[in-house]
């Protein structure tokens, strides 16, 4: 997800789109320890996703305050 999507989405959009993104990488994870998976990147590129989306809501939030 680019930074500039995840920037015109609102606050409220964003944290639940933060619990889809968690809960997307805890099943991801339990499937691969069932039967890995053909590209591990995933995992790196949903965390990074996470990542972005939590430091924006925080900007989000402070600007609000």
């Amino acid at each position: 997800m680019k930074v500039s999507e995840v920037r015109e989405m609102s606050v409220a959009d964003l944290r639940d789109r933060i619990e889809l993104e968690k809960a997307n990488l805890d099943s991801m994870k339990i499937n691969h320890a069932i039967s890995p998976l053909e590209d591990t990147s995933k995992f790196k590129k949903t965390r990074q996703d996470i990542a972005r989306m939590i430091t924006i809501l925080a900007e989000k939030e402070k600007e609000q305050n």
